[in-house]
């Protein structure tokens, strides 16, 4: 059992660095993927929009270890992607991650786009601009709700550990550098090995991202706020 004074800085460094790699890369692809969604959804009426929107939501309270079984189904040799090899890297562990973190980042911003009054998009309309000049404006519009919808992401990415565990394997080499832990996971395994002050040392640095990921979302949240009562 090893305490803070005598924590391994190639540990605790290499499971940081895949803790942001991997949520970083999981949210920019849910992004990707999202926000066009989201777009489509506030800006278009049609047949069924009510149960679409119900889905993402739903999405949200999606169980991280079903998301990570399936995944981990998926990528086995004898599943539909198992010639990627991606079981148990990164990659497998971004795929889950990503799946998480989209419902989350497609509700908040949808939330956000028809928050944007319908005033505002039939003057844009009525003054000449176009189906895309008038996406773009939305979007300037929304952008702070946006913003919240990519923190929030980030935060719900980088607090997971049942996916990742099931999917990353939990992976360390020898010399105690991180190949798929996370610092959840590195929280899970220190505890059980009862290495309680460097499970409390990994929390904090998780707790100060958390926090961190959080205040910002409050201050977009505020600023929104703010520029909505001008």
């Amino acid at each position: 059992m090893f305490g803070l004074g005598d924590l391994n800085l190639t540990y605790l460094v290499s499971i940081t660095v895949v803790s942001l790699y991997v949520s970083t890369v999981a949210v920019l692809l849910s992004a990707a993927i999202g926000l066009p969604v989201a777009l489509t959804v506030g800006f278009r009426d049609f047949r069924g929009k009510s149960i679409v929107t119900s889905i993402i939501s739903t999405g949200m309270g999606f169980p991280s270890v079903v998301v990570g079984l399936v995944v981990l189904l998926m990528l086995s040799r004898s599943g539909p992607l198992g010639e990627l090899e991606l079981l148990f890297t990164p990659e497998a562990m971004i795929i889950s991650q990503t799946i998480l973190a989209l419902p989350v980042l497609v509700s908040v911003s949808l939330s956000a786009v028809q928050s944007v009054p319908q005033d505002l998009r039939d003057a844009a309309f009525a003054t000449g601009g176009t189906s895309v000049d008038v996406a773009l404006l939305v979007v300037r519009e929304a952008r702070y709700g946006i913003v919240t919808a990519l923190l929030a992401a980030y935060g719900r990415a980088i607090s997971e550990v049942g996916s990742v565990l099931i999917v990353g394997g939990n992976i360390v080499f020898s010399d105690s550098t991180s190949f798929t832990r996370t610092l959840t996971t590195a929280i899970t395994v220190e505890a059980r090995k009862g290495n309680i002050e460097t499970g409390i040392a990994l929390g904090a640095i998780l707790l100060a991202l958390v926090l961190t990921v959080n205040a910002l979302g409050a201050r977009f949240r505020d600023r929104n706020s703010a520029g909505g009562n001008r």
